[in-house]
This record gives structure tokens, C-alpha cells and sequence, in this order.
């Protein structure tokens, strides 16, 4: 094949995957605006009773049986099961909710006993205050429990500036339709694209609030123990940490019966220190992932266990 007709077919691929990609988005936006003008419960109950079903035939029902069995190995069959159907039915629900997340949040300051979807501690507002009004940039890390969405999404009713770490969809016109109904509720959006490391440094530096999910596999991360066992952490957030020394603190949803939630802050975590007083980036990352195992231990049927958190490769080689 010549080099004319090689650029010929890659120039026809590439419009090929175009065409592909704005059909799909164009698929992807409709339905979701057509789910938002579901009942947001009644969606949720669906999806979620939906995924009980269909989630044990696909491939990834295996991956979460294998990373239940690993973390959890003194518990029965029956309880695997018993854990492995509600991940799958929060993941449903989760699903549903991304459709409606930006109405979600109903929670009134200023009427905190009256009745609705989202039930908050009196301990979460005093440190969710004390963290807004202290004059400081932060890191806020949080884990895929519960609709992890949700931790963001409370800034815009504070008034908190923000910026958030996300993963960028693939098809542009989804990407388009996620930042035009998130940044109005969850501030600004940041793609882990090469570039994001300097942009969440520079919210840090006007004096923001950044938050990112740290409990993914990362295979270009920092050794950390979870559940036992030796796995990869991503390190971007201690080696902000590292940088400007400011407040870590972890932030998770906890899903409650009759399509509720309830939100929890820890107190300020103190980072490990190298002996020159540095935050050491690999001692931080294992804190942080103690205080989301624990969460996890707390509620496993809302943790995504459908991906690989573990790699054999790892505790053969102890690579670091």
C-alpha cells in the first residue's frame, strides 16, 4: 500500500470513528434528557433492580467476586453474594442518578430539620464550616461508595470555590452536555489529561477546595496496602500535599434506605513527614487509603468492586 493511499485510509478511519462518536453522544445526550424527566426515585428503583439482574451475567460480576473473596476472606459464599448484589444495585441507582445529580441536592442550611433527601450530621457542618471559612486551599479526597458524584456538588450551595478532578468521556458531546450541567453545582471541572496537575495547582493557589477520587488502580502510582493485600495508588494528591502543605480532608456519601443519603467529613488528616519534615507522598497515599478501607468495611455493597484494584504483578515483584 502506497503512503497517498495509507493517509487516504487513516484520513476515512478517522471520519468513520467521527461519525461514530457524534452518533453515539447524540444517542448518549438524548437519553439522558429523557431520564431527567423521570421520576428520579422511580428511576433509581428500576436501574438499581435492573443491575441486580443483569449485572451477575456480565464478565465484570467475576472481577467483583475476586475482589470481594480477596478483601473479605472470613466471610461465607452467601455473604459475598449478598454484598456483590448490592454493589451491583448501587451501581444502578448510580446510573439513574447521574441523569438528575445536579437537582439531587436539597439539603437547606438554613432549615436543617426539615424533611428530604439528604440527612446530614450536625459534626459534618461544623467541619464542612470550619474548612470554608478558614482562609485555606484544600484537598478533598473521596472513593467510588455510594454515588461518589455527590461530594462536589454541595460547593455551589455554599458558595465554596472549587475544582474538581474528573475523567473526561471519550465522545465529545457527552463531555460538552457533563460540563454545561455540572459546573454550575460542582465548580470548576478538571480532566486528568497531562495538564491537570498544573491546573489543580493553580486552584490551590487562588485558594480553592480541590477534590479528586483516589481509590482506582494506578499503574504509575505509589505502593499502598489495601485490605491486606499490595496494590498501586495515584499519588497526585500527596504530591500536592507535598507542595503546598495545606489541609487534607476525606468526604464520602453513605446511601440510606428509601432513595437517602447522608454525607460525612473528616477532621483534618495529618499527612506522614519524610525526616525533613516533607509530606512524604508514599506514607500519605497509605493513610488516605486506611481511611477508605474503613469506609469500605463500613458498607461494602456501596463500593464499586468491578475493577481491578489488585494486579498479581504487584506482589510478586513489590514494585514501587
Amino acid at each position: 500500500m502506497g503512503a497517498a493511499t495509507q493517509r487516504m485510509a487513516r484520513r476515512l478511519r478517522r471520519g468513520i470513528k467521527s461519525a461514530s462518536d457524534a452518533v453515539v453522544g447524540a444517542l448518549a445526550v438524548g437519553m439522558l434528557r429523557l431520564m431527567r424527566r423521570a421520576n428520579p426515585d422511580r428511576l433509581a428503583d428500576f436501574t438499581g433492580w435492573a443491575m441486580r439482574h443483569i449485572g451477575p451475567l456480565l464478565r465484570e460480576n467475576r472481577i467483583a467476586r475476586a475482589n470481594l473473596q480477596a478483601a473479605f476472606p472470613e466471610k461465607s459464599a452467601a455473604e459475598i453474594e449478598t454484598i456483590l448484589r448490592g454493589s451491583w444495585d448501587n451501581l444502578g441507582r448510580m446510573g439513574a442518578e447521574f441523569a438528575h445529580l445536579d437537582r439531587l441536592w436539597d439539603y437547606d442550611p438554613a432549615q436543617p430539620d426539615r424533611p428530604g433527601r439528604f440527612e446530614v450530621p450536625k459534626i459534618g457542618l461544623e467541619r464542612f464550616a470550619r474548612l470554608a471559612n478558614d482562609g485555606k486551599p484544600a484537598l478533598i479526597f473521596a472513593a467510588h461508595l455510594a454515588n461518589w458524584e455527590m461530594p462536589g456538588i454541595c460547593a455551589a450551595t455554599y458558595n465554596l470555590d472549587s475544582a474538581v478532578l474528573y475523567r473526561r468521556p471519550n465522545i465529545a458531546r457527552l463531555d460538552r452536555w457533563i460540563a454545561e450541567t455540572r459546573e454550575a453545582s460542582m465548580g470548576q471541572l478538571i480532566s486528568t489529561s497531562l495538564d491537570a496537575p498544573i491546573k489543580l495547582a493553580e486552584a490551590l493557589q487562588r485558594g480553592a477546595h480541590v477534590g479528586m477520587l483516589v481509590d482506582q488502580y494506578y499503574v504509575r502510582g505509589v505502593p499502598v496496602t489495601f485490605f491486606g493485600r499490595r496494590t498501586m495508588a495515584n499519588p497526585l494528591l500527596a504530591r500536592l500535599a507535598r507542595h503546598f502543605d495545606c489541609p487534607i480532608h476525606g468526604v464520602r456519601i453513605v446511601r440510606l434506605p428509601g432513595n437517602r443519603f447522608t454525607g460525612d467529613m473528616t477532621e483534618a488528616i495529618a499527612p506522614a513527614r519524610d525526616a525533613a519534615g516533607k509530606v512524604d507522598v508514599a506514607g500519605t497515599m497509605q493513610i488516605v487509603i486506611g481511611v477508605i478501607e474503613g469506609w469500605i468495611r463500613e458498607h461494602p455493597e456501596q463500593w464499586l468492586w468491578q475493577h481491578r484494584r489488585w494486579r498479581p504483578e504487584d506482589e510478586i515483584t513489590g514494585r514501587s
